[in-house]
């Protein structure tokens, strides 16, 4: 199988649990099938590889580290691979979740005292302060007025590529560099994987309001989180088997 045939989606065997499953098939990358696969995607000569450890991560962007140790090159290869692991054909996946003033405080987003003000009154962190509105724990972006509609539309279509970049690879020595979808719905698996370029191109679009009235950041969907036990986080979210049809 070429490399040109490797880049589409494959069928799996048997589907992955979880995280760990994936690291431990790059940890036998000599005798697993997939693993090699990846390994060729990223465009790494199998023959070349003298060993490969990956470690699962914990509150980062990517979830998966990969070392791959190249024959003959001192240094290490170092890959960061966010899993997205699905089981329905359609379906919204949490990227990224936090209560608006940590966006300011970790992420750095300068966000003024209006666009926050927004913000905060679209998630339910402040109350409504219009008459009678839908939900009376918060407010749906089509309740702002028509001036915080525009200036938060205009924050966010100046920022976006801050935010998108935040939101799908993160910052720092574990940011993603890859991301690798598997979905199983029921006896059916599969699995892509995709340059983290790739998939920031592909959710990347026109900021607008929603249907529902939340905010869409072209295939991104940013809403107020609800349920708990943190309601009112501000919360964005992917339908990940979008990435197998690009």
């Amino acid at each position: 199988m070429n490399k040109a045939q490797l880049l589409g989606s494959q069928t799996a065997k048997g589907g992955f649990v979880n995280e760990k499953d994936i690291a431990d098939k790059f940890n036998n990358w000599e005798i697993d099938n997939e693993a090699q696969k990846w390994l060729v995607i990223m465009d790494y000569a199998l023959d070349e590889i003298e060993s490969v450890e990956a470690i699962v991560l914990r509150g980062y962007k990517a979830d998966v580290n990969v070392q791959i140790k190249i024959k003959l090159k001192v240094a290490l290869d170092i890959e960061n691979i966010q899993i997205k692991l699905v089981s329905n054909p359609k379906g919204f996946n949490q990227v990224d979740k936090r209560p608006v003033d940590r966006y300011n405080d970790v992420l750095n987003w300068n966000m003024p005292a209006n666009i926050v003000s927004i913000l905060k009154r679209f998630t339910g962190e402040l109350l409504p302060t219009i008459q009678n509105p839908r939900d009376s724990r918060r407010m749906f972006i089509d309740e702002f007025s028509e001036k915080e509609q525009k200036e938060l539309f205009d924050f966010l279509k100046t920022n976006k590529a801050m935010i998108i970049n935040d939101i799908l690879r993160g910052r720092g020595e574990f940011s993603a560099e890859w991301v690798i979808v598997a979905q199983k719905i029921d006896s059916n698996a599969r699995w892509i994987l995709k340059n983290i370029n790739e998939v920031v191109n592909h959710y990347d679009g026109e900021v607008k309001i929603s249907s529902r009235g939340s905010v869409n950041i072209g295939n991104i969907l940013m809403q107020r989180k609800g349920g708990t036990p943190d309601p009112t986080s501000l919360q964005f979210k992917i339908n990940p088997a979008e990435l197998f049809d690009i």
